[in-house]
């Protein structure tokens, strides 16, 4: 997972702007236009230009075929969604895809990624809600809307985070323990999104 350093935005923090603020506007709409009049002196009337309608991202069905080869290798021998996790992982009856890489039964050393359908409106909500009340890094790379956190785990010495993406009405949503591979959520972006 990438860390980035804190943003320190204490005017807009007080002044209580949204998180949608910072999140790609929608395509604006495109305007009317008049219409050619089919006689001199006859008031023209205004068609409506159709605005087109970006084709949905297709949810991904594999774990594998998000991440790139360089990715794989950093996980070395840890199982990919080990049976004994049973039907929570995999695809889900929603279309969502959760991957999960590490053996099951241990405390450290897992990474679980769920990659599904959200809207604008309640992913903008998690996301605020994790920057305002958790503390979370929010920013606007790759066309979308991030936020993360790492934190020391209660338990064990050991790195916890958690990272989410949206874009398109994708949410990328990754936690982790002791288990961070470089490049992890860019990869996921990039096959995600093309």
């Amino acid at each position: 997972m990438r860390r980035v350093a804190p943003i320190i935005l204490p005017l807009l923090a007080s002044l209580g702007i949204a998180l949608s603020a910072c999140a790609p506007d929608p395509t604006p709409p495109v305007p009317a236009t008049t219409a050619p009049s089919a006689s001199a002196g006859a008031a023209s009337s205004p068609a409506a230009t159709p605005t087109p309608s970006p084709t949905p991202v297709a949810l991904p069905t594999d774990c594998r075929s998000v991440l790139s080869p360089e990715v794989i290798a950093q996980f070395g021998s840890l199982p990919l969604n080990d049976p004994a996790y049973g039907t929570d992982v995999g695809v889900q009856p929603d279309g969502s895809l959760k991957c999960v890489w590490g053996y099951p039964g241990t405390d450290t050393g897992r990474l679980a990624t769920t990659i599904s359908r959200m809207d604008r409106g309640p992913a903008l909500d998690l996301m605020n809600t994790l920057r305002n009340d958790q503390q979370y890094t929010c920013y606007t790379p790759s066309g979308g809307t991030r936020c993360e956190k790492s934190w020391i785990d209660d338990t064990y010495p050991v790195e916890a985070g958690r990272t989410l993406f949206w874009r398109q009405d994708v949410m990328i949503d990754t936690s982790y323990i002791n288990l961070a591979p470089t490049g992890y959520t860019d990869s996921v972006i990039a096959h995600v999104f093309g």
